[in-house]
């Protein structure tokens, strides 16, 4: 929580902003006094904002508020160090939403863990009009996710994960070691 500061000084006292014939009046030197420590913190926050906003250096509870700003999935449960990486690569994350490279990024920040994400889809092309197409005629992506200990990846969790950051059109199956495969969705109805 953001608050008073011992000692924290001002760069900017108030008193020396008065007019000279209130420069010998204590009172008003003590009341100005006393508002110079509640602006301290704003000047010191305003003067560091750089460092507030970059969520490798600003304090936990601030790069907490940053993950909405950035739309950031953070658990209060995990490390700092991993809530910190997850706000900083948000903006990035979203750029890849829906690929198969956007959603193993996603599911490594989330838990921390190696995963596979198999797609059925495919390029190519063919000299020769008809030919077979690559890839599965059904879009599908699968994430493998082998984690040190199979009750660090939630089944349910990392459901939702897949779910929200798959194309809404494409089927899913997720497997965590010890776990087995899980069909989890059909496409979206949209």
């Amino acid at each position: 929580m953001r608050g008073a500061v011992e000692g924290l000084g001002t760069p900017h006292p108030l008193a020396r902003q008065l007019p000279a014939m209130y420069a010998a009046d204590e009172f008003a030197q003590r009341l100005l006094a006393a508002l110079d420590d509640v602006v301290a913190p704003v000047y010191a926050t305003l003067d560091n904002l750089a460092a507030y906003v970059d969520p490798r250096l600003g304090p936990t509870d601030f790069v907490d508020w940053l993950a909405g700003w950035v739309a950031a999935t953070v658990d209060q449960d995990w490390p700092v160090e991993r809530r910190r990486e997850a706000v900083a690569r948000a903006v990035r994350l979203h750029g890849m939403r829906g690929t198969p490279r956007g959603l193993t990024e996603q599911v490594r920040v989330a838990f921390g863990v190696t995963v596979e994400v198999t797609d059925s889809g495919g390029t190519a092309w063919s000299p020769t009009p008809g030919a077979d197409l690559p890839g599965s005629p059904q879009a599908e992506v699968t994430v493998r996710v082998r984690p040190e200990d199979q009750h660090m990846v939630p089944l349910t969790r990392l459901r939702e994960l897949v779910d929200a950051n798959r194309p809404a059109h494409v089927r899913y199956a997720v497997d965590v070691a010890g776990v087995g495969a899980t069909e989890a969705s059909t496409p979206a109805e949209g």
